[in-house]
């Protein structure tokens, strides 16, 4: 009896486990589409050697 109920338990885990992944996305981010560039472009004679 004990064995069943553990194996009930685990099983529901797993399942609900799989069942998240695999579920479509809740994700409630802004639509606020592409951002501009704030940041310095890259020189590469410019960079600080360690």
């Amino acid at each position: 009896m004990a064995i069943s109920r553990m194996l009930a338990r685990i099983t529901q885990y797993i399942s609900e486990a799989v069942m998240r992944i695999f579920a479509p996305n809740d994700d409630a981010y802004p639509f606020i589409g592409v951002q501009p560039f704030t940041g310095k472009p890259y020189h590469k004679g410019t960079t600080e050697i360690w």
